[in-house]
């Protein structure tokens, strides 16, 4: 697949990128050289591969999943500047 100015035009557009005119034709060449290695990517066999999650074979240590409230409230709260029963006061906001 071959990618014009106009593509890199609209690619720079949508990603809020301001690029120079003087620069859409090298611009234009990478991304045609980029997606033609991705096209060569197709071309490798992958039916017997099986996809990974990671590159090293790790299991996920797991916790319980219990509420706690860190034990400290004292200190999470101590600069508040409301304070109510304990907890945050913040302005309410309706639409």
């Amino acid at each position: 697949m071959s990618v014009d100015k106009k593509t890199v035009t609209r690619v720079a557009r949508l990603a809020r990128i301001k690029v120079p005119e003087d620069e859409l034709d090298t611009l234009a060449g990478e991304l045609s050289n980029i997606i033609g290695w991705i096209e060569l990517l197709d071309e490798v066999n992958t039916k017997n591969v099986e996809p990974l999650a990671s590159v090293s074979d790790m299991k996920q240590r797991w916790r319980a999943d219990k509420v706690t409230d860190g034990g400290i409230p004292e200190k999470v709260t101590v600069n508040a500047p409301d304070l109510q029963k304990g907890m945050f006061s913040v302005p309410k906001v309706v639409e």
